[in-house]
């Protein structure tokens, strides 16, 4: 059975610190990039970060950039996402994903890549 079952969500004051995890299995972890969209309410889904296990190669949006930092087990099949001065507009519910593709400086976007395997979000709430 395929699951990423994501945590480490949680309620967190601007500026401070946040880890995600992403465990996976029921696949090939290496074979796949692996990374966190989110959403807000009343916003469109934004692609987060993505890494690929298998060349370590990683994309972030630009307005992450600085702040977060993906990286990944392969021992444990986890990916982190250390979310570091976080900004009351990083609220969001992030979902981890996993698509048969590697992960590409372009983007992290439905649009660029069929996403396989969805978890269940976990909820960030930053409060100024």
């Amino acid at each position: 059975e395929v699951q990423l079952q994501a945590s480490g969500g949680g309620l967190v004051q601007a500026g401070g610190s946040l880890r995600l995890s992403c465990a996976a299995s029921g696949f090939t972890f290496d074979d796949y990039a692996i990374g966190w969209f989110r959403q807000a309410p009343g916003k469109e889904r934004e692609g987060v970060s993505c890494i690929s296990s298998s060349d370590g190669s990683t994309y972030y949006a630009d307005s992450v950039k600085g702040r977060f930092t993906i990286s990944s087990d392969n021992a444990k099949n986890t990916v982190y996402l250390q979310m570091n001065s976080l900004k009351p507009e990083d609220t969001a519910v992030y979902y981890c994903a996993a698509a048969y593709d590697v992960c590409s400086a372009y983007g992290w976007h439905t649009d660029l890549y069929v996403i396989d395997y969805w978890g269940k979000g976990t909820q960030v709430t930053v409060s100024s």
